[in-house]
């Protein structure tokens, strides 16, 4: 070994190594009493005692990130063997959000519809609009806001609204999800004529359902497209 290797080698073995932990965070959203929620972690320790945070815990060394999250699914939000939309929202790493220690977290994005009351007492659905009134533990207010902006914008361009439905639905149903989910109401004719316009995003069921009140409406299950085509743009401010 050359006398520069010798060197180089002593060098990497005198750096300290930082100790990083991971965590996984679940930003848990469905459709309850026609309010958007949030599953939610009350703490009762330090620190942030009393505050929410969102269900989620740390990585495993032998766990892959998805694994991860769907253990902390069952584990922490008490959701085991339910059929849930997961995914990947972001990552989160910036030194002080953790005062105990240095945590990268990655949250993840969960949706489904109308999902039953955790079996832990701690856990709690709570309407987002309370949420971000009130405070919370760490970055977990930002993590909710992200998680819930992406949901919001994932609806203009993807059949995911779907995913807050039950399988079979009416479009009133689904008009009604839009409208909870981005906060604002929906014209019911032009709603519909681009939803049932979509490509593949609505399949008939050639049933009906008197269950919205009124004249029978049409059933439809979510159809095999991933995209909306046209999308579905919400008007902003």
């Amino acid at each position: 070994m050359w006398p520069y290797q010798v060197a180089e080698a002593d060098n990497v073995q005198r750096m300290s190594v930082p100790r990083v932990a991971v965590t996984v965070d679940l930003v848990v959203l469905t459709v309850r009493e026609q309010r958007l929620s949030a599953l939610t972690w009350r703490r009762d320790r330090p620190p942030y005692a009393g505050c929410w945070s969102l269900p989620g815990g740390f990585v495993q060394l032998d766990e892959d990130l998805p694994v991860a999250a769907s253990r902390l699914m069952a584990e922490r939000a008490g959701l085991a063997d339910v059929r849930i939309h997961l995914e990947q929202l972001a990552t989160y790493g910036y030194p002080d959000r953790d005062p105990r220690q240095r945590v990268v977290s990655v949250a993840y994005l969960g949706l489904a519809p109308d999902l039953p009351a955790s079996s832990r007492a701690q856990v709690l659905w709570t309407a987002v609009d309370e949420l971000v009134k009130d405070p919370a533990a760490f970055d977990h207010r930002r993590i909710l806001l992200d998680g819930v902006e992406r949901a919001r914008a994932k609806l203009e361009y993807t059949s995911l609204a779907a995913a807050f439905c039950p399988p079979e639905f009416t479009v009133a149903e689904l008009r009604r999800v839009y409208e909870i989910v981005w906060g604002t109401p929906l014209d019911p004719r032009n709603f519909h004529r681009k939803v049932t316009g979509a490509d593949h995003f609505l399949v008939p069921t050639g049933r009906t359902t008197t269950r919205d009140g009124g004249r029978p409406a049409q059933l439809y299950h979510r159809g095999d497209a991933e995209h909306l085509r046209p999308p579905m743009l919400r008007q902003r401010a």
